[in-house]
Parts: C-alpha cells; structure tokens; sequence
C-alpha cells in the first residue's frame, strides 16, 4: 500500500474554501505537478437534464466573492447549455498533491471588459482562431478548418497563418485582433465547495461548505451569505 503525508484540512474548518482552494492551485503551479494544472472538469446540463463535461482551463478564482472563472466561445456546446441552464459543477484534481476541489452553483457570463483584457493577452493564432472556429458545430476536413483560419487571418494580418505558424520569427510584431463578440469569459460563483485530501488506507479527509447567493438588482452578481461548514465522511 502507498502510503503519504498530505496536509489535512484545518481544525476548525477554513472559514472560506475557496481561499484554500486558490493556494491549492498555486501550489500547483509552483511545483509543476501536471502541464496545465489549471484544468478543471467543467459539467453543464440542457433543459432536458442531459448532462455534458468537458475539460477547461480556470483563469481565475475572485476573493472574497467566490468566484471561478473560465473563457470559452458562448455558441459552444458547453456555452450554449449554459445560456439557457446557467448552472453549472467543476472539479479541479491534482494527483500528485493528493487533493481535489469541487464547485458547484451559477452561472453569469464576464463583465465585457474581464473578457477584453484577457484576450488581449493571448497570441495573436489564438486570437485569429477564436474568429476562425465555429466551436463545436460540424467540419467537412481538417483542411476546411485550416482554410477558414487562414481566410479569417488575413482580415487582421498579412502573415500567412495556419498550423505551420509556430515559430516566434514568424510572427508580426503587432497585430489588433479585437474580441468576437461570441467568445468571452464566464463566472462561476459558488454555491457549494468541496475540498478533499486523500488519506491512508481510503480514510480521506473531507468537507463540503455552502451558503445562498441572493441576486443583485443588476442580475449578474450576487450577495452570498457566510459559508457553513461540515465535515462529511470518505
């Protein structure tokens, strides 16, 4: 039997578990446990209750709001379930850390500038992609998808762009790609956190906070309540 020593969840109970589950992720990141140790599995539902996951990458957790945050393409599959169910669960895993978090609650799309300023921060390939992709709709071949990249690329630069654009000498110094209005951030505001050590012999350490989010006037942020706290068993 494998056996470890991984940090146990304090007595008392953190007061807020999102703060724990931020150090957790720059943790993460500080020891290079996994490529992208961001990722997070991201589920939706439709109105049927047809549920759907997939992995993203978390670009943020806000504090002391309560809040994770994703980008992705609002006519997506992922985007388009939550347009109309904006509910949402992730789960963030690291191995090697011998923990996991749980999210759950709802769903509001980022303010607009949020969605800009990050997108200003990506390549400009990835910018010209997010105008090129029809996510998730159907393609006929590989060679139409790269042919729409370069169609669209050429509106903003006139550098060949495409899957063989992968060197930094190959890249213009300055290109403008302004955000596509159909691609922006999200906000996942907690409703329920789970935070989970793995311990000897399956005897995890667990607990799971909630609390209520009371709309605001403006319909995309909230006024949560105090988490509560409860150790649950493994």
């Amino acid at each position: 039997m494998r056996r470890f020593h991984a940090q146990r969840l304090a007595i008392p109970l953190p007061e807020d578990p999102l703060a724990v589950a931020k150090a957790w992720l720059s943790q993460a990141f500080a020891e290079e446990v996994q490529p992208n140790p961001n990722a997070m599995v991201l589920a939706s539902a439709d109105l049927k209750g047809q549920p759907s996951a997939r992995v993203v990458l978390c670009k943020d957790i806000i504090l002391p709001a309560g809040i994770v945050v994703f980008f992705t393409n609002y006519e997506s599959h992922k985007g388009r379930e939550l347009s109309i169910n904006p509910r949402a669960a992730a789960v963030f895993h690291w191995d090697n850390l011998h923990r996991q978090v749980r999210v759950e609650g709802v769903v509001v799309k980022s303010p607009a500038q949020e969605s800009d300023e990050y997108f200003a921060s990506r390549p400009w390939q990835s910018r010209i992609g997010a105008w090129a992709s029809q996510q998730s709709r159907p393609v006929g071949s590989r060679e139409e998808l790269v042919e729409a990249l370069r169609t669209t690329g050429k509106r903003f630069t006139p550098a060949p762009v495409g899957p063989d654009v992968t060197h930094a000498d190959d890249q213009p110094k300055h290109v403008e790609v302004p955000r596509p209005p159909h691609w922006g951030g999200f906000q996942l505001w907690a409703e329920a956190v789970e935070l989970w050590v793995e311990g000897d012999y399956r005897i995890h350490d667990r607990a799971r906070w909630v609390r209520t989010l009371a709309p605001n006037p403006d319909g995309t942020t909230f006024n949560p309540t105090p988490w509560r706290a409860q150790r649950l068993q493994p």
